[in-house]
């Protein structure tokens, strides 16, 4: 369940009493911590606009249109006085719930860009991503049922979280009505990759979905598709779907005819986007074999690797893709793995809970980052780790670190706890870490 906190922070205009908050017209207005929901769309739902005279009562009811929204998972405010003394600079931090999944929409009865369209006039919040929680589903289920309504189809709409792909999700909003589902999924065709592997790879995310042949191609794309790009078979086709009942359990046969495709050689590899990284360090890194078969999973695995290092160097935020640029005359395939450092962050300060003053100085004296160098996401749990296997403590019980990002000063503080006690509540369930 969200916990919702309050963090309020006022700091009154010159002359005022923190007991007896002003009201002052709001000179400029930001909003600090959101990732996936624009500042003006936030602030458009909060409710305040400079120029506007606000005090105490009006941010907290901004507030509270932030948090009713459900897609925060925590809303503070402050303000201060603005340059000259006559209005508030005024500020709202927000914690965005996570994760959040592409939207979609299935078998509405109307055009896609009309439902968004419609969802994005009553709500500034709505966007191509969303997170899961119920309550955000049921909300965006009843207004676009009500935008059905006002189509002549009274169609009862439900929204879940639905399996795209290995490990790839989507939020998908479809009429409640059954609609059949995958029971058998059957190959013809392939010679490259053998049947069971195929099998495998679809009937994780396929068997028991509810059919449609444009998601169930998605499915093909996404779970498939990779098992021929391992094989160096990039231009793999799926020429025809068709569905049918099966005739001995409930649900469709599913028959996919494969056109394989001629093998391609990986022919170059480049690397883009790494500031301040040498090329040849980056490709030792990927470890990436040109002049032979394309493989795609020695590829993508080449780009977490260079993610990783970046990640490794204080850039947190670093992703990688792949773009290929093919030679079908040649038979050729080159590569570029672009890299998006984001801003890079640094070693903010150490804490230390759960042990005595020796035990603490043991551990600074250990612990090898000093403030101000690059961050090492791993680096927290990989000297937890040589604690223990070291045996630096006797008996030492439960430890954890918990990372606690500034994105304005672009710092990471890290906290190691020591010795805690184990909470397993009713269920047996390990709740997640509370950050302190």
């Amino acid at each position: 369940m969200t916990r919702v906190v309050l963090i309020v922070l006022m700091l009154t205009v010159a002359g005022s009493s923190q007991e007896k908050a002003e009201r002052w017209p709001v000179q400029t207005l930001s909003v600090e911590g959101n990732r996936h929901f624009p500042d003006g769309r936030i602030l458009a739902v909060a409710g305040l606009k400079v120029g506007q005279i606000a005090g105490k009562q009006e941010f907290e009811a901004a507030r509270d249109r932030l948090i009713a929204t459900g897609l925060f998972e925590t809303v503070g405010y402050r303000f201060a006085p603005a340059p000259g003394g006559k209005g508030y600079a005024a500020s709202f931090q927000v914690v965005e719930v996570e994760p959040v999944y592409p939207v979609r929409f299935e078998d509405l009865g109307v055009p896609d860009s009309e439902v968004a369209a419609y969802l994005q006039e009553r709500d500034p919040l709505f966007g191509p991503q969303m997170p899961g929680t119920t309550a955000v589903l049921q909300r965006y289920a009843s207004r676009i049922q009500e935008f059905l309504a006002s189509r002549k189809r009274e169609e009862k709409v439900v929204g879940k979280v639905a399996t795209t792909g290995p490990d790839q999700f989507a939020v998908l909003f479809r009429p409640a009505r059954r609609v059949p589902v995958v029971a058998r999924v059957i190959f013809k065709g392939n010679e490259a990759v053998p049947l069971k592997a195929l099998q495998e790879g679809i009937s994780g995310v396929a068997i028991g979905v509810p059919y449609k042949e444009e998601t169930f191609r998605q499915l093909l794309n996404t779970s498939v598709r990779p098992l021929y790009d391992a094989r160096g078979r990039i231009r793999v086709t799926f020429p025809t779907v068709s569905a049918v009942p099966a005739k001995d359990v409930e649900g469709l046969d599913v028959t996919v005819e494969v056109s394989e495709g001629a093998s391609y050689e990986l022919n170059g590899v480049r690397i883009e986007g790494a500031e301040g990284f040498p090329p040849p360090e980056l490709l030792k890194t990927a470890k990436i074999k040109t002049g032979d078969v394309a493989n795609f999973d020695d590829v993508n695995e080449g780009a977490a690797r260079v993610r990783k290092l970046m990640q490794r160097n204080g850039y947190m935020r670093a992703q990688t893709t792949v773009e290929r640029a093919v030679n079908d005359a040649k038979k050729t395939v080159d590569v570029v793995i672009k890299v998006e450092q984001g801003p890079r962050f640094t070693f903010g300060k150490l804490e230390v809970n759960g042990l005595d003053l020796h035990g603490e100085a043991a551990i600074r004296k250990l612990w090898a980052p000093q403030p101000g160098r690059p961050f090492n996401i791993d680096y927290p749990e990989y000297f937890l780790n040589r604690i223990r296997e070291d045996m630096v403590f006797d008996n030492l019980k439960r430890t954890r670190a918990v990372t606690q990002v500034n994105e304005e000063q672009r710092t990471v503080d890290v906290t190691l706890f020591f010795n805690e006690k184990e909470r397993v509540p009713i269920g047996g369930a390990e709740p997640a870490p509370k950050a302190p």
